[in-house]
């Protein structure tokens, strides 16, 4: 099974790069894909009172996409016996003209080391974000210390009990779909989670005249509706997939109450979790809200890799065509 064909590798000045090219060389040669290294260096001037363009500007930002090149081709080159691997240099924003490269050219992964890779907080840098929150195609980061086979993966679901059969199905399947691929690549143990919460307790509890009984029911009924969905979610993957394949994956499921905020991070924690796999759009939400709070929650306390889905249909509003 190829689930890719076009790869992109974003390439970030500073962390040490040999585990995450090697994971990128790797995915292309699983997936008999195109894989494309590039980086992005920012518009050069030649100084105060001199506009970006003239000559000077131009002599000085040739030279400077010259020189990283170099250093791209010098990077990827002991690579190149495994794989035709391709280099280029972009100017301007970063995080801009990673996802214009990925519209233009259809890449359908971009895989990059995170930005603050030595950052105990938060592992993510400010392109890293905007890439969280941008990027149509699916979004790889990897951390410095990223392992050259993972042992654990936590692919986190979720569902929409009162409209079901929406877009949250396929991009479910696609989290399973990519979890289970790697899961079997690295001989990994597939986790699957998926929380839920009561958000109708606290109403029910004032409004009842017997709070105790009344929440107890209200949750059991949403607990079990959750339940048949998960279950659902088990057997179609299975399916799928066959039963031989299941039977040596043996994914390993999840079902928790609680907040997803929370929860997800401390099970990746618990679980030790090399990578965790997850869509990154809310269902509904605010016009220019392109990543759910819950998702950028998650993703702010996680401390291994990532890779973000969107659902099918997400436009991103970088256009190629901006400027």
């Amino acid at each position: 099974m190829h689930l890719f064909s076009n790869i992109l590798y974003l390439s970030e000045t500073g962390p040490a790069q040999a585990s995450s090219l090697e994971r990128a060389v790797t995915m292309a040669e699983n997936n008999q894909a195109k894989l494309t290294v590039i980086d992005v260096v920012p518009v050069i001037t030649a100084g105060i009172g001199l506009p970006a363009g003239g000559p000077i500007s131009e002599k000085l930002q040739t030279t400077v996409v010259d020189n990283r090149r170099k250093e791209l081709d010098a990077l990827v080159e002991p690579y190149r016996e495994r794989r035709n691997i391709e280099t280029d240099v972009l100017v301007g924003k970063r995080f801009i003209q990673a996802i214009r490269a990925v519209l233009r050219n259809r890449y359908d992964l971009l895989i990059k080391p995170v930005e603050n890779p030595d950052f105990i907080q938060r592992l993510f840098g400010s392109d890293d974000m905007q890439l969280l929150r941008n990027c149509p195609c699916p979004l790889w980061l990897l951390r410095a210390e990223d392992k050259s086979k993972y042992e654990n993966i936590l692919a986190a679901v979720d569902f929409d009990l009162d409209t079901p059969d929406t877009a949250d199905q396929g991009l479910n399947r696609k989290i399973l779909d990519l979890s289970s691929f790697l899961a079997l690549s690295d001989f990994a143990t597939m986790h699957l989670a998926h929380v839920w919460d009561a958000p109708g307790e606290l109403s029910i509890r004032l409004w009842s005249n017997d709070p105790e009984k009344a929440s107890m029911a209200y949750l059991n009924d949403v607990r079990s509706r959750h339940e048949a969905a998960f279950e659902d979610l088990r057997r179609q993957f299975k399916a799928r997939i066959g039963q031989e394949t299941y039977d040596y994956l043996a994914p390993r499921f999840h079902l928790y109450q609680g907040a997803a905020a929370t929860v997800i991070p401390e099970l990746a924690r618990k679980l030790r979790a090399d990578l965790v796999v997850m869509g990154t759009v809310a269902r509904t939400g605010i016009a220019g809200l392109l990543i759910g709070n819950t998702a950028e929650a998650i993703l702010e306390q996680v401390q291994c890799s990532v890779l973000a889905i969107k659902p099918s249909g997400f436009v991103s509003p970088v256009r190629l065509s901006d400027k």
